[in-house]
């Protein structure tokens, strides 16, 4: 099949090189020399039958690669559960608590725990709307045209988010376990909801705008904010419920054991049951589009107005590999993203390259560069997961990686994604580590004065 593919590519060349004219539209002559290179020989007119006629990706589907797979780890990190966002875009929120639910469990001896994501989720948007009127109203004097008023407008709100985002919430709201504030229909699904706050929001947006336009001091318009966020918190609380500002604990351990722990507010929770230093933490990025070895940040990529932005450190991925390396035989998650719709299969939890060989079944190379990717937005990452295992080959060195999903358990290999090592090095983007894992080189590189890039970066 690739040396088909190569007499076709050919065939394409010497067409093309025996046009007589060059035109900027398709002409007739440059149609009839696209149309010979397609020979409708019985391969070809096969595969037009068997595409055409089914699912591409069944057809691609590479069973020699599916018979070679399995799901042992030589190191995996207990998991007792597997989450489920359901139909929003929480990924990353999943993923951040859930690197903090193994030591919940493994101090206080649980069977299971889940923190509330519904109850961060609430907060996060509700910051989210704060952090968005702020910033219209440091750009109420710049051209509606503007493209960051134009970027600020067209994402007003969103349900999506990175692993910086959690820390800041954590810090200021606390956490509940997941009873003390259970999932509503809206937290699960997220897309009305979403719907309706841009909607209200952009319309405050412009009413702050308008107002500036009618020559109304900074003053004034602050002073109408605190009614534009009653609105948000009011379609919050309808849609969610309203989060706990105090609730009682009670669990069973492993030993079947009924034990009353108290009363806790949200920030007394965190404290005394989890207490985990989040400032310990660092994000890391295998970006090939930009130059390694600095440390970026992203504007408005937060969801307080407080808050720091999103920063990572941008390093090769086999320094990102080593660290997760270290950290996951310490027994520590992390939270890992990544390009997950590419080449994964779904049904049997698996990705790795070549999983589905589009070229055999088309003819065409799809080959690309991962920063080709990048810059032509083909790939970025769309997905959040804890990256808890790895297999090792007969000489240590890592064959392939275990993921814990947040997509239920009923989604991969019972919740999870094996992911072998070279998919790691084309689609894997941003990785967190405690620090301890990182050498001193790497983290010296926090005291540089970060790179700010714009809110419309590939990355964002």
């Amino acid at each position: 099949m690739k040396q088909f593919m190569t007499l076709c590519i050919s065939l394409v060349i010497v067409g093309f090189l025996n046009l007589t004219a060059q035109t900027e539209h398709i002409s007739v002559e440059l149609l009839n020399t696209i149309q010979s290179t397609l020979t409708f020989d019985n391969q070809t007119r096969a595969m037009q039958n068997a595409v055409s006629n089914n699912d591409v990706r069944s057809l691609a589907l590479n069973r020699e690669l599916i018979n070679q797979s399995d799901h042992h780890f030589a190191h995996k990190i207990p998991v007792p559960s597997i989450t489920d966002q359901k139909s929003s875009g929480r990924c990353w929120l999943f993923t951040a608590l859930n690197v903090l639910r193994p030591k919940v469990i493994e101090q206080y001896n649980l069977k299971d725990f889940e923190f509330s994501q519904s109850y961060l989720f609430f907060w996060d948007q509700l910051e989210k709307a704060n952090l968005f009127l702020e910033a219209v109203i440091s750009t109420r004097d710049m051209d509606i045209d503007d493209r960051e008023v134009q970027w600020l407008f067209q994402n007003p709100i969103g349900d999506g988010g990175v692993w910086s985002m959690m820390p800041c919430l954590v810090t200021k709201y606390g956490v509940v376990p997941k009873e003390a504030m259970k999932e509503s229909y809206n937290s699960e699904n997220t897309r009305m909801m979403s719907r309706l706050i841009r909607r209200k929001l952009r319309a405050q947006g412009m009413q702050i705008r308008q107002w500036h336009a009618a020559g109304k001091k900074e003053n004034y318009i602050r002073r109408q904010k605190p009614a534009m966020l009653a609105e948000i918190y009011r379609i919050l609380v309808i849609s969610m419920g309203t989060p706990p500002t105090e609730f009682s604990w009670r669990y069973t351990d492993k030993n079947d054991n009924l034990i009353n722990a108290g009363v806790f507010t949200p920030q007394s929770f965190y404290a005394e049951v989890v207490g985990t230093k989040l400032d310990d933490y660092v994000m890391l990025m295998d970006d090939p589009s930009k130059e390694y070895y600095h440390l970026y940040e992203i504007k408005y990529d937060r969801n307080c107005f407080e808050g720091p932005n999103w920063t990572f450190i941008n390093l090769p991925v086999a320094e990102i590999k080593a660290a997760a390396r270290r950290s996951l035989l310490a027994n520590e998650p992390m939270y890992f993203s990544c390009d997950v719709g590419k080449q994964l299969d779904r049904e049997r939890g698996l990705l790795a390259l070549d999983l589905f060989d589009y070229e055999s079944i088309y003819g065409v190379s799809f080959a690309m560069t991962k920063e080709q990717r990048i810059l032509t937005y083909e790939s970025g990452s769309t997905h959040g997961m804890n990256l808890i295992g790895l297999d090792t080959s007969a000489t240590g060195s890592v064959t392939k990686w275990l993921l814990e999903n947040s997509w239920g358990p009923q989604a991969g290999h019972q919740g999870y994604l094996t992911m072998t090592d070279a998919w790691f090095d084309e689609y894997m983007f941003r990785l967190v580590v405690l620090k301890q894992f990182l050498p001193d080189a790497t983290l010296a590189i926090l005291k540089q004065k970060p790179i700010l890039l714009p809110p419309w970066d590939r990355m964002f």
